[in-house]
């Protein structure tokens, strides 16, 4: 597909899970992406400046599983 400057690009491209790598495919409805913001010393959101987590759906169901197992057992 072309842009309207002429150039070509991709419709879809595919995310990485920041923990394990993994590709995240289109049909992983509970994955999360999160964007981090960067504080300058004085505690204030620096415009424009974030760092991005993709987080895919097999790792979140790992974390709260885990989580439940050792708050409640």
């Amino acid at each position: 597909m072309q842009n309207e400057e002429g150039h070509l690009v991709d419709l879809y491209i595919p995310r990485k899970c920041s923990a394990t790598n993994r590709l995240i495919t289109a049909k992983d409805h509970a994955a999360v992406q999160i964007n981090i913001g960067h504080l300058d010393e004085n505690g204030v959101y620096i415009d424009g400046h974030f760092t991005t987590f993709a987080l895919s759906g097999f790792i979140r169901a790992q974390v709260l599983l885990s989580f439940f197992f050792f708050t409640f057992f």
